[in-house]
């Protein structure tokens, strides 16, 4: 049996109950069956464990508990990843984790870094070019200044541009 969560096939989904070392090189599921359909609870990473109790030794063990109803109700799915890095199996980690949202793994939450900076125009040294509009030749002004180019707006038609910082 297997169950899909993005492009990956996940092996599973099994009891909680029915789990039994070893795990290595994986990113898991922690699932609760509500009827015919299957919740994301908690995703994790495991490098390698033997330990028996792996699961219910888990920090997050009472809240699967919580949201499932009973520890009956919880399954697990296995994502075997053997061949892959640390920073591949925490790709998927993170794609999985941004696209469910599960409830156990909420001080886990992935927040995007911006990959820019936007500087206010009176914050910046530099001065900003003085640019006409291709469209109708009036006096373009900067709109925002980023850390390595610099939005303008016509001032009569609107059109914008965007130029490289020199």
């Amino acid at each position: 049996m297997s169950i899909q969560i993005l492009q990956y096939e996940f092996l599973g989904p099994i009891p909680l109950d029915d789990w039994g070392p070893p795990m290595e090189k994986l990113v898991y599921l922690i699932l609760s069956k509500d009827q015919d359909k299957f919740n994301v609870l908690y995703i994790g990473d495991c490098e390698k464990t033997d330990d028996k109790s792996f699961f219910v030794q888990h920090k997050d063990f009472k809240c699967w508990v919580q949201k499932s109803g009973s520890e009956k109700s919880l399954y697990l799915a296995i994502l075997p990843m053997f061949e892959s890095s640390k920073d591949y199996r925490q790709s998927v980690y993170n794609k999985i984790l941004s696209r469910y949202k599960p409830p156990c793994n909420s001080e886990n939450t992935v927040k995007p870094e911006p990959t820019y900076t936007v500087r206010n125009s009176e914050e910046s040294n530099e001065k900003p070019q003085k640019i006409s509009c291709l469209c109708c030749g009036s006096e373009m002004k900067a709109e925002q200044i980023l850390e390595k180019s610099t939005v303008y707006r016509c001032t009569s038609c609107g059109l914008s541009d965007t130029k490289l910082n020199s």
